[in-house]
């Protein structure tokens, strides 16, 4: 399948398309109308559309701001910002109006005017809040994982990091607290919010950037399903077969050499499912209570014994 993938790019371009729809559903559906801000151009756009009164389609407002940073991208930093980042955040921004009826004739839609939505920003605001950052993390994820991008405050910062040295990280949230901050003076300002104070829904705003920031990461490292273990022990062999006795698990010898005192030894590597990590520490103590184990998490892991995932 991966192989598939990487022969005909025709795959990723509709898993970016598939990416954007539901990154769309999530910010036009659930977080436009409840004016909680995802940060970056999307909560800029959002600050426009409240600003304007809501005359502003937020999905023409993103693509009209995205134009001039895709173009800034390309000149300062080369091609990297291509094809798939313009589709991206053309797609997305697409999809948003689409769905919201802000296209001209397609005002039949407008889910967001659905009787769950209207029920839900009433009774159950945070589980509103909730579904459109899971959506927004899961279509961004995909977005990422099949090599597209939504430009915005990813070619923000990365101009930052060449030009000034700031860590894209850092930059990003540099620049979504300023995106969210603004968003709710505007709704202080133009006092849109009746049923809440701008500050909750500021955040609210924090609180939906964490979350869907979590989900990104999950789509793209995977679940935490796997640990590998590294084992420093003077019976490394019996540790060894037990593991695979046992466990049935593969264990592989490291050629290492302890600097402390200077000794060459071996060290005992082996991938095992979260489930299985109590009785492999359970069978080292047992052979050797003195052994050194380090545990770390594993994101994705191919080959046999664990589910191949793209």
């Amino acid at each position: 399948m991966t192989r598939l993938l990487k022969r005909f790019p025709f795959f990723d371009y509709l898993f970016i398309t598939i990416g954007a729809m539901i990154m769309a559903i999530g910010i036009g559906i659930f977080l436009v109308d409840a004016q909680v801000v995802p940060g970056g151009v999307t909560g800029l756009s959002m600050a426009f559309h409240y600003l304007s009164n809501k005359s502003i389609p937020v999905g023409a407002m993103m693509w009209l701001f995205n134009i001039p940073l895709y173009f800034w991208g390309i000149k300062v930093l080369g091609k990297r910002f291509g094809a798939r980042t313009f589709y991206g955040f053309t797609a997305n921004s697409f999809f948003i109006d689409f769905f919201r009826g802000d296209l001209p004739g397609l005002k039949i839609f407008q889910l967001q005017k659905t009787e769950t939505i209207i029920d839900l920003q009433k009774n159950d605001f945070l589980f509103l809040i909730l579904i459109g950052a899971v959506l927004l993390g899961i279509g961004l994820g995909i977005i990422f994982k099949f090599k597209g991008s939504t430009a915005g405050s990813d070619i923000i910062a990365a101009i930052l990091h060449k030009r000034f040295g700031f860590k894209p990280g850092q930059a990003i949230m540099m620049i979504d607290f300023f995106v969210i901050s603004f968003a709710g003076f505007i709704i202080q300002f133009k006092h849109l919010s009746i049923d809440r104070p701008a500050m909750s829904l500021t955040l609210y705003a924090f609180f939906l950037l964490f979350i869907s920031s979590k989900i990104v990461d999950i789509i793209l490292d995977g679940f935490n399903y796997a640990r590998a273990v590294y084992i420093i022990s003077d019976k490394c062999n019996e540790i060894s077969r037990a593991v695979i006795q046992q466990l049935s698990r593969g264990a592989t010898a490291l050629k290492a050499r302890g600097l402390y005192k200077n000794i060459d030894r071996e060290v005992v590597m082996t991938v095992v499912t979260r489930k299985e990590i109590p009785e492999l520490i359970e069978i080292i103590e047992d052979i050797d209570p003195d052994a050194f184990v380090i545990i770390s998490d594993v994101h994705e892991v191919l080959g046999e014994g664990f589910r191949r995932r793209i």
